[in-house]
């Protein structure tokens, strides 16, 4: 499984339930990435979606408590095991995590391969990832070069389990 996100410097991903910024190449970094392949994320990821709606062109598989929650176009599991049950019927390699800050958590020790956008900024955050530059467990295997967005700098990143 890989993860995919972007992260400030301090490894903020969000802010009352918003990205941080959004960046155009960001997006469609992300788009090119997903499309066509199975991502997981939890209901208050989906609620941030235009019209809280699955993304298309993707299989959408989404993590909900609750289990009378039903979403049209996507499959709704309710725990770690029925999420492992779903997702034996793909190759771990087209699934991907895409959020929020609780699933990655708890999808973390089951990714081989996170997908950052590394934003060299601060910005108000009440969402964190792992700092992974300071993990023993993961090592930098990629990174473009740096990009700007207005007054923005930022790399996309490849991180890969140890």
């Amino acid at each position: 499984m890989k993860i995919i996100l972007s992260a400030d410097e301090n490894w903020g991903i969000g802010n009352k339930g918003q990205l941080l910024i959004r960046i155009p190449s960001d997006m469609k970094n992300f788009r090119a990435e997903t499309m066509g392949k199975v991502l997981v994320y939890g209901r208050k990821t989906l609620e941030t979606f235009p019209g809280q709606q699955p993304l298309e062109g993707r299989k959408n598989i989404i993590l909900s408590s609750n289990p009378d929650y039903t979403v049209k176009n996507a499959t709704v599991v309710h725990n770690l095991d029925e999420l492992e049950e779903v997702l034996a019927d793909y190759d771990t390699d087209i699934v991907y995590c895409i959020g929020g800050a609780k699933v990655y958590e708890e999808l973390l020790p089951m990714t081989d391969t996170c997908i950052v956008t590394k934003i060299d900024r601060a910005f108000e955050a009440d969402r964190f990832f792992t700092d992974l530059d300071k993990s023993d467990e993961w090592e930098l295997s990629e990174e473009s070069e740096e990009q700007v967005y207005f007054d923005t700098t930022y790399t996309f990143r490849v991180y890969k389990r140890k």
